[in-house]
C-alpha cells in the first residue's frame, strides 16, 4: 500500500519580498509575543515548494545586501519554541511559514526540528505533509517515528501506522512505551487480533508489559477485538494500577457485554482506595443502565455526588440514560432538566429512554423541543423511529424517516430500516416492510429480519416468516431463537408437520432453546427464576399464591393461550406450562414479599410471551399493584389491567 504520492509540481520564481518578509524580525516578534500571524498574503509570496515540502529557490540570508545589518537571524531555540507553540495551537499556516524559514536559514534537517515540524503536521491532520518530510529526513530518532505512528493512529489509514512500526526495525529501532499504546490503538481499530498479539511479543520481550500506558492500551485492543479473557490476563499482571488502567479493564467488561463483572471491578476499585474519574462513573452507570440494575446505579450515583461529580454533565447524562433503562423515567427526566448544558447526547438518551418505554407522544415532544435549541443526530432519529415503531405511530414514523433524509441530510443506517421495518410489520403492513428492505441502501442484518420474523408471528404470515428464517440462518445459524419463532408460527396455523420438521432441524444442528429467566430486587437482593423453577427456599408459597391469584384471574374472565404450545402436549399440560413462566413466579416471589402496593419491577432476558402479557394485566388489575416488565425489546407498564404498550409490541 502507498502511503502517500508525490505530485510534480511547476518551479515558479519567488520574488525578492517573499524572502524579504520571511526574514522580517517583526515576524518573530509579533507570533512571540501576541501570537498575531502575518497577512494572509504573505501565504502567495512565500517560497513555494513541491510536495517534498523542499524550497524549490533557497537563497542565504547573505545574499541580500540591502536587509538591515542589526537584524540576527532566529537561533535554534527560536525556532523550536515557535514551533512548540504552533503545535500546542494547531496553528498549521503560521507553522508552513516557519517550515519555509528554516529551510532558507539552514534547519531544515536539524533533527529535533524536522520533527517538531512532523509533529505539527500531525496535530493539524495534514498526515501527507507530515510523511513526505518525514521522507526526506533522518530517521535516527524513535520520537520522529512515535509522532507519525501516532497522527496514523489517531487519523487514519491506520494500516499505515503498522506499516511504520514494522519499518522501524529496518533502521535499528527499538519500539518504546510510547511506540506500543500508539500501534495498539490502531490495531484496536482495525479489529487486527493477529498484529495485537504479535505486538504484544514485542511487549514482552521489550520489557514494557507491566507499564500502565502499554498495559491500557493492550487492554482496550483485546477489548475492541473481542478476547475480553486475554485483556484480564493483561490486567491482573499489572499489580500496580492507575485510574487509566483500571477504567480499561472496566470498559473491556462494560463494551463485550459483562456488565456485572464491570459493576464488580468498579467496587474493587473503590475498595482498594482509589478515586474514580469522570470515565470510572460514566462507564460503571452505563453498566448499570444495561444491567437494570437500579440498585447498583443509586449506590453509584450517591458516589459520584460524594466525590465531587454532581456538576459534570457527562455523569448526570449518563445517569438520565441509566434512570431511563432501569425503570425510573421520571427520575431521569428531573435530571434531565438539572443539566447545565443539554448536549446532542443529553437529548438522545431521553428521547430514547421515553421510547423504550413506549412513551411516543412524550419522545416526539421532546424532539421538537431540541430542534429548537440543538441539531439532530443520526442517534436522535434512531430513538424519534423507535417511539414511533413503540407506540404505533404509522403516519409520524414514515413523516420522520422522509424528513430525516430529505431535510436534515442524514443517510438511514440499518437501525433506522430497522424501526421502520418493525413499525410496518406490527401494523401488518408486511408486503411494505419486504419492499422496503429489497430497496434498503445498506446490508440487511438479523435486527433488520427478526423485526419481520417477529411481525409474521404477530401476523401469523407463515410464507414471509420463512423467507425471514432463512435470512437468519444465513446471518446468525447458532441463535436457536429464531426457530423457535418460526416454530411458533407453525404451530398457531396448525402446521404441525412444520413444527416437527424445526424440532429434528435444532436437534441436528444440536441447537437448544434460550432458557427463560426472570428476576426481581426484594430488600437489596436479586432473586432469579426459571420457568417451572422449584429451587427457590419459598418455592410452596410462591405456587401457593400464583393458584390463588389463578384462581381470581378465572374469575375475572382470564383463559390462558396455548396455542404456540406443541401439538404433542395435552391441554392441561399446556395451560400449567404457561402458568409457570419465569415471569409469573418472580411476580408471585414479589407479591408474598412485599408490603400490598408496592410497585414490582421484573427484568427478563427473553421477550415476554402473548399469554403473559394478559395475565399480568389481570394480575395488576386484581391485586391492585403497578407491574413493571422489562423484556429484551422494551418496558411493559401493567396497571389497573392495562398495559403502557397498548397491546402493541
Amino acid at each position: 500500500m502507498l502511503l502517500h504520492s508525490r505530485t510534480k509540481l511547476k518551479k515558479p520564481s519567488p520574488p525578492f519580498s517573499a524572502i524579504s518578509s520571511l526574514l522580517n524580525p517583526t515576524f518573530f516578534a509579533s507570533l512571540s509575543l501576541q501570537h498575531q500571524f502575518p497577512d494572509p498574503s504573505f501565504t502567495s509570496s512565500s517560497p513555494q515548494f513541491d510536495n517534498n515540502l523542499t524550497p524549490l529557490k533557497s537563497i542565504p540570508y547573505r545574499s541580500y545586501p540591502n536587509a538591515e545589518s542589526s537584524y540576527r537571524a532566529p537561533s535554534y531555540s527560536n525556532y523550536a519554541s515557535l514551533l512548540k507553540s504552533c503545535i500546542a495551537r494547531k496553528a498549521i499556516k503560521p507553522g508552513k511559514q516557519l517550515h519555509a524559514q528554516v529551510s532558507v536559514t539552514g534547519f531544515g534537517f536539524n533533527t529535533v526540528i524536522a520533527t517538531k515540524l512532523v509533529n505539527l503536521y500531525c496535530v493539524c491532520d495534514s498526515l501527507s505533509n507530515a510523511h513526505l518530510l518525514f521522507d526526506r529526513i533522518p530517521k535516527d530518532n524513535i520520537f520522529l517515528w512515535n509522532v507519525l505512528i501516532r497522527g496514523y493512529a489517531w487519523n487514519g489509514p491506520y494500516e499505515a501506522a503498522l506499516q511504520l512500526y514494522y519499518q522501524m526495525f529496518d533502521h535499528g529501532l527499538v519500539p518504546d512505551n510510547f511506540t506500543f499504546p500508539f500501534v495498539l490503538k490502531a490495531c484496536a481499530t482495525l479489529s487486527a487480533i493477529e498484529y495485537g498479539r504479535e505486538i504484544h511479543e514485542h511487549v514482552v520481550q521489550a520489557g514494557w508489559e507491566k507499564d500502565v500506558f502499554v498495559g491500557a492500551a493492550l487492554i482496550d485492543m483485546y477489548a475492541k477485538c473481542g478476547y475480553v479473557g486475554s485483556a484480564c490476563e493483561v490486567f491482573d499482571k499489572i499489580l500496580v494500577r492507575d485510574a487509566v488502567l483500571w477504567n480499561s479493564m472496566l470498559a473491556a467488561y462494560s463494551q463485550n457485554g459483562h456488565p456485572d463483572d464491570c459493576l464488580s471491578l468498579c467496587s474493587e476499585m473503590v475498595s482498594v482506595g482509589l478515586r474514580p474519574t469522570e470515565a470510572t462513573l460514566v462507564t460503571a452507570i452505563s453498566a448499570s443502565a444495561d444491567n437494570a440494575a437500579l440498585p447498583q446505579g443509586r449506590e453509584i450515583h450517591g458516589l459520584s455526588w460524594r466525590q465531587g461529580f454532581e456538576s459534570h454533565d457527562k455523569v448526570k447524562t449518563a445517569l438520565v440514560d441509566m434512570y431511563a433503562k432501569c425503570g425510573s423515567v421520571k427520575v431521569a427526566r428531573i435530571l434531565f432538566e438539572r443539566l447545565g448544558v443539554k448536549r446532542v447526547v443529553s437529548w438522545n438518551a431521553m428521547i430514547t429512554g421515553y421510547a423504550m418505554h413506549g412513551h411516543a407522544t412524550e419522545a416526539l415532544n421532546l424532539f421538537e423541543e431540541m430542534n429548537r435549541v440543538a441539531k439532530p443526530d443520526h442517534i436522535t432519529f434512531v430513538g424519534v423511529l423507535s417511539a414511533c415503531s413503540h407506540g404505533g405511530l404509522l403516519e409520524e414514523g414514515r413523516m420522520f424517516f422522509e424528513t430525516m433524509i430529505r431535510d436534515y441530510n442524514i443517510d438511514a443506517t440499518v437501525q433506522h430500516y430497522t424501526c421502520m421495518i418493525d413499525l410496518l410489520g406490527h401494523s401488518g403492513r408486511l408486503d411494505e416492510a419486504y419492499n422496503l428492505i429489497m430497496q434498503m441502501k445498506v446490508v440487511p442484518d438479523s435486527g433488520v429480519w427478526g423485526a419481520v420474523l417477529n411481525s409474521c408471528k404477530i401476523h401469523g404470515n407463515v410464507e414471509l416468516g420463512e423467507i425471514a428464517l432463512e435470512r437468519l440462518i444465513e446471518l446468525e445459524p447458532e441463535d436457536a431463537g429464531n426457530y423457535v419463532i418460526l416454530s411458533n408460527i407453525y404451530a398457531q396455523a396448525g402446521r404441525w408437520e412444520g413444527v416437527a420438521k424445526l424440532r429434528k432441524l435444532m436437534t441436528d444442528k444440536r441447537l437448544k432453546k434460550s432458557i427463560a429467566c426472570s428476576w426481581i430486587e426484594v430488600k437489596n437482593k436479586v432473586h432469579a427464576f426459571l420457568s417451572g423453577d422449584t429451587s427457590h427456599p419459598l418455592s410452596d408459597e410462591i405456587y401457593a399464591e400464583l393458584e390463588k391469584v389463578g384462581g381470581l384471574m378465572k374469575d375475572a374472565g382470564y383463559s390462558p393461550s396455548t396455542g404456540s404450545v406443541f401439538h404433542d402436549v395435552e391441554d392441561d399440560e399446556k395451560a400449567n406450562m404457561v402458568y409457570r413462566h419465569s415471569e409469573r413466579l418472580a411476580i408471585a416471589f414479589g407479591l408474598i414479599s412485599t408490603p400490598p402496593g408496592t410497585r414490582l419491577l421484573i427484568t427478563k432476558n427473553l421477550r415476554i410471551c402473548e399469554d403473559c402479557h394478559v395475565a399480568i394485566k389481570f394480575i395488576s388489575k386484581i391485586t391492585e399493584r403497578e407491574i413493571t416488565v422489562r423484556d429484551v425489546n422494551r418496558y411493559h407498564h401493567f396497571k389497573d389491567g392495562v398495559c403502557s404498550c397498548c397491546d402493541y409490541w
